[in-house]
């Protein structure tokens, strides 16, 4: 699955395999956020991204993220923000002819019902927005289908060194359908949704 950080991803699916009512698809320019999925085991993203002190310099970051439970379809692109990556490689791959890296791209290629593929990325994604400030966006995270989005699960965790910084404030918040869960070293985002989704993290310096 983190508009500026990282990752554009462009998820082309074919027909689900549970059947689903016209109120669980969003449609362009809608979001909605579901307290439970209606097609449970179907298509998830995970992204794990790491900030280091040199990050909080630097604004590079290690990200760690995952695409389960693919829809099958013969040709997937994920696109990367071509201004931000510094280094793409695909750590794991299940159920599809090939994953291949093109500049900030990974294509697959005849990618079955379930697969799923790893990929680590090196990205200058954390953006300093004041003094002692920071923000690190995510998306846009999406499961499309023609000119509709079908609901997914998204974990976005980040971690940090303890205390080294806190969260100012997620965006979406936490509501039906989005838990954020905090700590002194790190956050989590646990969302259910349906749409084209660009989530933010805002973190400062503790006082």
């Amino acid at each position: 699955m983190f508009k500026n950080l990282p990752l554009v991803t462009l998820l082309l699916c074919a027909m689900p395999a549970m059947a689903l009512d016209f109120s669980d698809i969003a449609t362009e320019g809608q979001i909605k956020y579901m307290k439970e999925r209606p097609d449970p085991g179907a298509y998830s993203y995970e992204s794990r991204v790491i900030i280091t002190p040199a990050s909080l310099v630097s604004g590079s970051v290690e990200i760690a993220t995952c695409h389960y439970q693919l829809d099958p379809i013969r040709k997937v692109v994920i696109v990367f923000n071509a201004n931000r990556i510094q280094a793409i490689a695909v750590k794991s791959v299940d159920k599809m002819a090939s994953a291949e890296v093109k500049n900030n791209q990974v294509v697959l290629t005849d990618v079955e019902r379930g697969a799923s593929i790893c990929i680590d990325l090196q990205s200058k994604a954390l953006d300093q927005v004041g003094v002692g400030q920071y923000r690190l966006n995510a998306g846009p995270l999406m499961r499309r289908y023609f000119d509709g989005f079908l609901p997914m699960a998204a974990k976005l965790r980040v971690d940090w060194p303890a205390n080294m910084l806190v969260v100012e404030k997620t965006m979406p918040s936490e509501k039906e359908g989005i838990q954020v869960v905090q700590g002194n070293d790190g956050v989590q985002l646990d969302m259910i949704f349906a749409g084209k989704m660009n989530a933010q993290i805002y973190l400062k310096k503790p006082d």
